[in-house]
């Protein structure tokens, strides 16, 4: 069974390398493009929510932020009914690549998934969904400061 996660782990390792090879010239470093797409379908997100919707932790979700608004392709605004809740928005530089980061993604998916039939992908999601939730329980229950037993 440790072959299934080795090779998810390998797919998401050279998937995560070709785009930050990729996304360098458009000044994208470090996995900063997967912020910049759920801000932009996410416009007014928390940090917290992207934080879960990506599965990092707070501080790596901070540098990244950081230095994204940095950049200027987000930017961090107040939330009308709560001063200390601060929005995350796409600026129009992070509306500009994101059709370009979609379109690596979904070229990315017809490599991977060449010679798949219809039930085959289908297939493939389900399995890899149930994994994500099987993890998740971890994660949060790590991400929590708690210790998993062996």
């Amino acid at each position: 069974m440790t072959k299934i996660l080795r090779e998810i782990g390998m797919i998401a390792r050279a998937l995560d390398s070709i785009s930050n090879i990729e996304f360098k010239e458009l000044d994208l470093m470090k996995g900063q493009y997967l912020y910049v797409v759920r801000i932009c379908e996410n416009p007014g997100i928390i940090q917290e929510q992207l934080l879960d919707m990506i599965k990092v932790d707070r501080s790596t979700a901070t540098r990244a932020i950081q230095k994204l608004e940095q950049s200027g392709f987000i930017e961090k605004n107040e939330d009308p009914q709560n001063k200390k809740i601060k929005r995350l928005f796409p600026t129009d530089k992070g509306n500009r690549v994101y059709p370009l980061i979609i379109r690596e993604n979904e070229h990315s998916n017809l490599v991977a998934l060449e010679g798949f039939t219809p039930q085959e992908k289908d297939a493939a999601h389900e399995y890899l969904h149930r994994i994500r939730k099987n993890i998740e329980k971890d994660w949060e229950y790590v991400k929590k400061g708690n210790k998993r037993s062996y």
